[in-house]
């Protein structure tokens, strides 16, 4: 695994901080649950899928200290220490878990179906069972309330945020092998 961060490293890091940010007010919210539905989770597919290791937590990590500083990064624009402990604070954190499971499960391989195995084990069982552990620790909810509110309606959503994400992230490997030589 690559330790040294170098100056790729950091571009590629950064544009994708700022991609999971801008996506955060991609938001749809729904009625009977604190969480919306967000464009961030594609985001935190795509850089697991084409990133490397460091690269991908890089990024989410840039994410995660902009809102913790106060830059309205978060979904729907939220910012602050705040976000990370209400219901929202599990999926937050789970984006930077997500990340690198995806990239350890991907292992820098462009096949599509080890691709969609990344994404969905990092993408959505990772970023759910932290989310739903959270809201329920939060919100004093049974864990069945908290997989209701928080993981049941988001699954078709997310199932097609996967598909794009591997599409986008086959195409996209295949330039930044040839550009950056990896």
């Amino acid at each position: 695994m690559q330790t040294r961060l170098e100056l790729r490293d950091m571009i590629l890091s950064a544009i994708f901080a700022a991609m999971i940010s801008v996506l955060g007010y991609v938001v749809i919210p729904l009625p009977f649950t604190p969480v919306p539905i967000t464009g961030q989770s594609f985001a935190i597919m795509l850089a697991g899928l084409t990133l490397t290791t460091l690269q991908a937590s890089l990024s989410v990590a840039i994410f995660i200290l902009l809102g913790i500083v106060g830059l309205p990064v978060f979904s729907g624009g939220a910012s602050g220490i705040a976000a990370l402990v209400g219901p929202k604070g599990g999926y937050i954190i789970g984006f930077l878990v997500a990340a690198i499971v995806i990239t350890l499960i991907r292992r820098n391989s462009n096949n599509v179906v080890r691709l969609a195995l990344a994404g969905f084990t990092g993408g959505i069982l990772v970023v759910y069972t932290l989310g739903v552990l959270w809201l329920s620790h939060i919100n004093n909810l049974t864990l069945s309330k908290a997989i209701v509110f928080g993981a049941l309606p988001f699954i078709p959503g997310d199932l097609l945020k996967l598909f794009v994400a591997v599409t986008v992230a086959l195409a996209v490997n295949r330039q930044l092998k040839t550009v950056l030589k990896r």
